[in-house]
Protein backbone atom coordinates (compact mmCIF):
# COMPACT_ATOMS: atom_id res chain seq x y z
CA UNK A 1 0.00 0.00 0.00
CA UNK A 2 0.82 3.34 -0.40
CA UNK A 3 2.18 5.64 2.37
CA UNK A 4 2.44 9.25 3.45
CA UNK A 5 4.92 10.41 6.00
CA UNK A 6 3.84 13.57 7.52
CA UNK A 7 6.95 13.75 9.64
CA UNK A 8 10.86 13.03 8.98
CA UNK A 9 13.99 15.13 9.90
CA UNK A 10 15.78 14.08 6.71
CA UNK A 11 17.81 16.91 6.44
CA UNK A 12 18.83 16.53 10.14
CA UNK A 13 20.19 13.53 9.98
CA UNK A 14 22.31 14.06 7.01
CA UNK A 15 23.71 17.23 8.24
CA UNK A 16 23.96 16.43 12.32
CA UNK A 17 24.12 13.08 12.34
CA UNK A 18 26.44 12.92 9.23
CA UNK A 19 24.32 10.46 7.54
CA UNK A 20 24.00 9.55 3.81
CA UNK A 21 20.75 8.66 3.36
CA UNK A 22 21.50 7.43 -0.21
CA UNK A 23 22.91 4.69 1.27
CA UNK A 24 21.11 1.62 2.93
CA UNK A 25 19.79 1.94 6.53
CA UNK A 26 22.36 -1.35 7.37
CA UNK A 27 25.32 0.41 5.32
CA UNK A 28 24.88 3.61 7.97
CA UNK A 29 24.42 1.29 10.61
CA UNK A 30 28.04 -0.19 9.80
CA UNK A 31 29.48 2.80 9.82
CA UNK A 32 28.57 4.39 12.55
CA UNK A 33 29.50 1.03 14.42
CA UNK A 34 31.41 2.31 17.68
CA UNK A 35 30.29 5.84 17.39
CA UNK A 36 29.28 6.77 20.94
CA UNK A 37 28.42 10.54 20.23
CA UNK A 38 24.72 10.12 19.97
CA UNK A 39 22.66 7.22 21.77
CA UNK A 40 21.29 6.05 18.60
CA UNK A 41 24.57 5.60 16.68
CA UNK A 42 24.04 2.65 14.53
CA UNK A 43 20.14 2.20 15.45
CA UNK A 44 18.68 4.59 12.78
CA UNK A 45 15.76 2.94 10.96
CA UNK A 46 15.08 5.54 7.51
CA UNK A 47 17.13 6.08 4.20
CA UNK A 48 15.93 7.01 1.16
CA UNK A 49 16.79 2.96 -0.20
CA UNK A 50 14.20 1.81 2.65
CA UNK A 51 11.45 4.58 1.85
CA UNK A 52 11.46 3.04 -1.69
CA UNK A 53 11.39 -0.56 -0.49
CA UNK A 54 8.63 0.49 1.69
CA UNK A 55 6.28 2.36 -0.99
CA UNK A 56 6.77 5.50 1.38
CA UNK A 57 6.54 7.89 -1.75
CA UNK A 58 5.49 11.33 -0.37
CA UNK A 59 7.22 12.42 3.06
CA UNK A 60 6.64 15.48 4.98
CA UNK A 61 10.27 16.51 5.59
CA UNK A 62 11.59 19.16 8.23
CA UNK A 63 14.16 21.98 8.51
CA UNK A 64 14.71 22.48 12.18
CA UNK A 65 16.85 25.29 14.49
CA UNK A 66 16.13 26.18 17.64
CA UNK A 67 17.49 29.43 19.28
CA UNK A 68 18.18 29.16 22.74
CA UNK A 69 18.43 32.62 25.33
CA UNK A 70 20.88 32.90 27.58
CA UNK A 71 19.09 30.87 30.45
CA UNK A 72 17.38 28.06 28.20
CA UNK A 73 19.79 25.16 28.69
CA UNK A 74 18.43 23.41 25.65
CA UNK A 75 20.48 22.70 22.41
CA UNK A 76 20.36 25.58 19.69
CA UNK A 77 21.50 28.53 18.08
CA UNK A 78 22.43 31.75 20.31
CA UNK A 79 20.58 33.94 17.66
CA UNK A 80 17.79 34.26 15.14
CA UNK A 81 20.38 34.38 12.40
CA UNK A 82 22.47 31.23 13.34
CA UNK A 83 19.54 29.32 13.40
CA UNK A 84 18.40 31.00 9.83
CA UNK A 85 21.68 30.08 8.63
CA UNK A 86 21.26 26.18 9.75
CA UNK A 87 17.96 25.90 8.31
CA UNK A 88 19.37 27.02 4.97
CA UNK A 89 22.56 24.65 5.00
CA UNK A 90 19.42 22.23 5.98
CA UNK A 91 17.44 23.28 2.34
CA UNK A 92 20.56 23.01 0.65
CA UNK A 93 20.48 19.76 1.38
CA UNK A 94 17.55 18.84 0.12
CA UNK A 95 18.25 21.02 -3.21
CA UNK A 96 21.18 18.81 -3.34
CA UNK A 97 18.88 15.27 -2.99
CA UNK A 98 16.91 16.84 -6.06
CA UNK A 99 19.44 17.58 -8.08
CA UNK A 100 21.25 14.04 -7.66
CA UNK A 101 17.48 12.54 -8.79
CA UNK A 102 16.98 11.30 -5.03
CA UNK A 103 13.48 13.31 -4.03
CA UNK A 104 11.65 15.81 -5.81
CA UNK A 105 10.07 18.98 -3.99
CA UNK A 106 6.11 18.78 -3.85
CA UNK A 107 4.79 22.39 -3.32
CA UNK A 108 1.84 22.76 -5.78
CA UNK A 109 -1.37 20.91 -6.59
CA UNK A 110 0.05 20.23 -10.05
CA UNK A 111 3.61 18.63 -8.51
CA UNK A 112 1.33 16.68 -6.19
CA UNK A 113 -0.83 14.74 -9.18
CA UNK A 114 2.66 13.70 -11.31
CA UNK A 115 3.99 12.83 -8.43
CA UNK A 116 1.21 10.26 -7.05
CA UNK A 117 0.51 9.45 -10.17
CA UNK A 118 4.29 8.24 -11.06
CA UNK A 119 4.26 6.01 -7.67
CA UNK A 120 1.09 4.40 -8.93
CA UNK A 121 1.48 3.21 -11.89
CA UNK A 122 2.78 -0.25 -11.13
CA UNK A 123 6.74 0.10 -11.94
CA UNK A 124 9.49 -0.59 -9.50
CA UNK A 125 10.08 1.97 -6.91
CA UNK A 126 14.00 1.28 -7.41
CA UNK A 127 14.82 4.87 -9.51
CA UNK A 128 11.52 7.09 -8.63
CA UNK A 129 12.47 10.12 -6.18
CA UNK A 130 10.86 10.29 -3.03
CA UNK A 131 8.35 13.20 -2.74
CA UNK A 132 8.51 15.76 -0.13
CA UNK A 133 6.59 18.18 1.39
CA UNK A 134 8.91 20.58 2.99
CA UNK A 135 8.22 21.87 6.96
CA UNK A 136 9.62 23.99 9.50
CA UNK A 137 9.98 22.79 13.09
CA UNK A 138 9.68 25.38 15.12
CA UNK A 139 9.70 28.94 13.70
CA UNK A 140 12.45 30.48 15.78
CA UNK A 141 14.47 30.44 12.81
CA UNK A 142 12.15 32.75 11.09
CA UNK A 143 14.17 36.09 12.24
CA UNK A 144 10.89 38.09 11.00
CA UNK A 145 7.91 38.24 8.97
CA UNK A 146 10.16 38.98 5.33
CA UNK A 147 11.74 35.83 6.38
CA UNK A 148 8.62 33.70 6.57
CA UNK A 149 7.51 35.35 3.00
CA UNK A 150 10.90 34.31 1.74
CA UNK A 151 10.50 31.07 3.13
CA UNK A 152 7.07 30.61 1.40
CA UNK A 153 9.13 31.71 -2.09
CA UNK A 154 11.46 28.81 -1.87
CA UNK A 155 9.10 25.91 -0.84
CA UNK A 156 8.21 25.82 2.48
CA UNK A 157 4.71 24.57 2.61
CA UNK A 158 3.87 23.88 6.59
CA UNK A 159 5.27 25.13 9.88
CA UNK A 160 5.08 24.66 13.75
CA UNK A 161 5.70 27.64 15.40
CA UNK A 162 6.49 25.81 18.42
CA UNK A 163 9.31 22.70 19.46
CA UNK A 164 10.88 22.29 23.16
CA UNK A 165 10.45 24.71 25.60
CA UNK A 166 10.43 28.37 25.03
CA UNK A 167 10.27 30.02 21.83
CA UNK A 168 10.01 33.18 19.86
CA UNK A 169 6.65 33.03 19.21
CA UNK A 170 5.90 30.21 20.98
CA UNK A 171 6.39 28.29 23.99
CA UNK A 172 6.26 24.27 23.33
CA UNK A 173 7.09 21.18 24.68
CA UNK A 174 7.22 20.91 28.24
CA UNK A 175 7.17 24.51 28.78
CA UNK A 176 3.92 27.40 29.32
CA UNK A 177 2.09 29.94 28.35
CA UNK A 178 0.54 31.78 25.89
CA UNK A 179 1.47 33.02 21.67
CA UNK A 180 4.16 35.93 22.42
CA UNK A 181 2.69 39.22 20.35
CA UNK A 182 5.58 37.96 17.94
CA UNK A 183 3.40 34.92 17.81
CA UNK A 184 -0.05 36.59 17.21
CA UNK A 185 1.71 38.20 13.76
CA UNK A 186 3.40 34.71 12.64
CA UNK A 187 -0.30 33.36 12.83
CA UNK A 188 -1.87 35.93 11.21
CA UNK A 189 1.61 35.90 8.60
CA UNK A 190 1.15 31.98 8.56
CA UNK A 191 -2.84 33.04 7.24
CA UNK A 192 -1.94 35.22 4.82
CA UNK A 193 0.98 33.22 2.66
CA UNK A 194 -1.66 30.35 3.10
CA UNK A 195 1.13 27.55 4.89
CA UNK A 196 -0.50 24.66 7.06
CA UNK A 197 -0.27 25.52 10.66
CA UNK A 198 0.73 22.56 12.42
CA UNK A 199 -0.05 22.19 15.93
CA UNK A 200 2.52 19.69 16.93
CA UNK A 201 4.75 20.50 19.95
CA UNK A 202 2.80 23.13 21.22
CA UNK A 203 1.62 23.76 24.68
CA UNK A 204 -1.74 23.87 25.82
CA UNK A 205 -1.74 27.44 26.23
CA UNK A 206 -0.16 28.24 22.94
CA UNK A 207 -2.31 25.92 21.25
CA UNK A 208 -5.71 27.37 22.28
CA UNK A 209 -4.62 30.39 21.27
CA UNK A 210 -3.15 29.32 17.90
CA UNK A 211 -6.96 27.46 17.07
CA UNK A 212 -8.53 30.75 18.47
CA UNK A 213 -6.77 32.86 15.81
CA UNK A 214 -6.18 30.71 13.23
CA UNK A 215 -8.49 30.45 10.07
CA UNK A 216 -6.51 28.49 7.61
CA UNK A 217 -5.53 24.86 7.10
CA UNK A 218 -4.07 23.03 10.30
CA UNK A 219 -2.62 19.76 11.02
CA UNK A 220 -0.34 17.73 13.70
CA UNK A 221 1.90 16.13 11.62
CA UNK A 222 3.47 14.24 14.85
CA UNK A 223 1.50 13.85 17.56
CA UNK A 224 -0.14 11.06 19.94
CA UNK A 225 -2.89 10.76 22.36
CA UNK A 226 -2.91 12.29 26.35
CA UNK A 227 -5.36 9.85 27.74
CA UNK A 228 -3.17 6.66 26.85
CA UNK A 229 0.36 8.48 27.82
CA UNK A 230 -0.52 11.22 29.84
CA UNK A 231 2.18 14.06 29.29
CA UNK A 232 1.85 17.35 27.56
CA UNK A 233 3.91 16.54 24.19
CA UNK A 234 0.31 14.19 23.61
CA UNK A 235 -2.88 15.84 22.79
CA UNK A 236 -6.29 15.83 25.19
CA UNK A 237 -9.19 14.54 24.19
CA UNK A 238 -10.44 18.17 23.96
CA UNK A 239 -7.58 19.17 21.40
CA UNK A 240 -8.38 16.35 19.23
CA UNK A 241 -11.81 17.13 18.89
CA UNK A 242 -10.84 20.87 18.43
CA UNK A 243 -8.51 19.86 15.58
CA UNK A 244 -11.31 17.54 14.10
CA UNK A 245 -13.40 20.57 13.83
CA UNK A 246 -11.01 22.52 11.79
CA UNK A 247 -10.66 19.33 9.79
CA UNK A 248 -7.55 18.18 10.44
CA UNK A 249 -5.38 15.02 10.47
CA UNK A 250 -3.07 13.92 13.10
CA UNK A 251 -0.34 11.79 12.14
CA UNK A 252 0.92 9.37 14.54
CA UNK A 253 4.43 9.07 16.14
CA UNK A 254 6.45 6.04 16.64
CA UNK A 255 8.25 7.68 19.48
CA UNK A 256 8.30 4.81 22.14
CA UNK A 257 8.08 7.72 25.19
CA UNK A 258 4.90 8.78 23.26
CA UNK A 259 3.50 5.12 22.91
CA UNK A 260 3.42 3.93 26.35
CA UNK A 261 3.38 5.26 29.83
CA UNK A 262 6.61 5.30 32.18
CA UNK A 263 9.48 5.38 30.02
CA UNK A 264 12.61 6.33 31.51
CA UNK A 265 14.52 7.62 28.76
CA UNK A 266 18.08 5.60 28.24
CA UNK A 267 16.76 3.21 30.95
CA UNK A 268 13.24 1.75 29.16
CA UNK A 269 13.24 -0.86 26.23
CA UNK A 270 10.59 -1.19 23.63
CA UNK A 271 11.21 -5.12 24.33
CA UNK A 272 10.53 -4.65 28.54
CA UNK A 273 7.93 -2.21 27.59
CA UNK A 274 5.65 -4.45 25.38
CA UNK A 275 6.25 -1.56 22.82
CA UNK A 276 5.42 -2.85 19.56
CA UNK A 277 3.26 -1.30 16.38
CA UNK A 278 -0.02 -2.79 17.87
CA UNK A 279 0.31 -0.33 20.24
CA UNK A 280 0.17 2.68 17.48
CA UNK A 281 -3.19 1.24 16.68
CA UNK A 282 -4.37 2.08 20.58
CA UNK A 283 -4.07 5.64 19.85
CA UNK A 284 -4.94 5.83 16.06
CA UNK A 285 -8.35 4.13 17.69
CA UNK A 286 -8.50 6.47 20.04
CA UNK A 287 -8.60 9.32 17.59
CA UNK A 288 -11.19 7.30 15.33
CA UNK A 289 -13.64 7.26 17.78
CA UNK A 290 -13.37 10.32 19.12
CA UNK A 291 -14.20 11.62 15.30
CA UNK A 292 -16.62 9.03 14.53
CA UNK A 293 -14.49 8.19 11.81
CA UNK A 294 -11.13 7.44 10.62
CA UNK A 295 -10.77 10.72 8.62
CA UNK A 296 -8.19 12.82 10.77
CA UNK A 297 -5.55 10.47 11.33
CA UNK A 298 -3.09 9.57 9.61
CA UNK A 299 1.11 8.32 9.89
CA UNK A 300 3.74 10.85 11.32
CA UNK A 301 6.23 8.22 12.34
CA UNK A 302 9.14 11.26 13.27
CA UNK A 303 11.62 7.88 13.33
CA UNK A 304 15.04 8.58 13.42
CA UNK A 305 14.34 12.33 15.03
CA UNK A 306 17.19 12.03 17.71
CA UNK A 307 16.00 8.39 18.73
CA UNK A 308 16.92 4.75 16.62
CA UNK A 309 15.36 0.81 16.87
CA UNK A 310 16.38 1.55 21.16
CA UNK A 311 13.66 4.01 21.16
CA UNK A 312 10.12 2.87 18.63
CA UNK A 313 8.76 -0.31 18.92
CA UNK A 314 10.61 -3.32 18.49
CA UNK A 315 8.83 -5.07 15.65
CA UNK A 316 9.76 -2.38 13.07
CA UNK A 317 13.79 -3.04 11.99
CA UNK A 318 13.28 -0.21 9.70
CA UNK A 319 10.87 2.63 8.18
CA UNK A 320 10.11 -0.69 5.58
CA UNK A 321 8.30 -2.01 8.28
CA UNK A 322 5.07 0.56 8.20
CA UNK A 323 3.70 -1.95 5.74
CA UNK A 324 2.93 -4.70 8.41
CA UNK A 325 0.31 -1.93 10.10
CA UNK A 326 -2.29 -2.75 6.78
CA UNK A 327 -2.83 -5.99 8.14
CA UNK A 328 -2.84 -5.25 11.88
CA UNK A 329 -5.83 -2.62 10.96
CA UNK A 330 -7.74 -5.22 8.97
CA UNK A 331 -7.46 -7.84 12.19
CA UNK A 332 -8.96 -4.82 14.21
CA UNK A 333 -11.65 -4.83 11.83
CA UNK A 334 -11.01 -1.90 10.00
CA UNK A 335 -12.01 -1.70 6.16
CA UNK A 336 -9.95 -1.31 3.23
CA UNK A 337 -11.48 1.88 2.68
CA UNK A 338 -10.41 3.07 6.63
CA UNK A 339 -7.17 1.92 6.58
CA UNK A 340 -6.40 3.64 3.13
CA UNK A 341 -7.87 6.76 4.85
CA UNK A 342 -4.66 6.27 7.56
CA UNK A 343 -2.22 4.96 5.20
CA UNK A 344 -2.33 7.52 2.78
CA UNK A 345 -5.57 9.57 1.88
CA UNK A 346 -6.53 11.74 4.49
CA UNK A 347 -3.15 13.70 4.19
CA UNK A 348 -3.37 13.35 0.26
CA UNK A 349 -6.54 14.51 0.66
CA UNK A 350 -5.41 17.74 3.18
CA UNK A 351 -2.94 18.05 0.48
CA UNK A 352 -4.71 18.23 -2.24
CA UNK A 353 -6.69 21.15 -0.74
CA UNK A 354 -4.33 22.78 0.73
CA UNK A 355 -1.60 23.22 -1.29
CA UNK A 356 -1.72 26.11 -3.88
CA UNK A 357 -2.49 25.68 -7.59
Amino acid sequence: MFIIDAHLDLSMNALEWNRDLRETVQAIRDRERGLTDKPDRAKGTVALPELRAGNIGLVVATQIARYVAPENTLPGWHSPHQAWAQSQGQLAWYKAMEKAGEMVMISNKTALEKHIALWNDGTPNTNKPVGYVLSLEGADSIVDMSYLEQAWNYGLRAIGPAHYGPGRYANGTDATGRLTEQGHALIKEIERLGLILDATHLCDDAFWDAMELFNGNVWASHNNVRSLVDHNRQFSDNMIKTLVSKGAVIGAALDAWMMVPNWVRQQSTPEGMHCNLEVIIDHIDHICQLAGNSLHVGIGTDLDGAFGKEQCPYDLETITDLQKLPAMFNRRGYSEEDIKNIMHGNFLRFLRNALPA
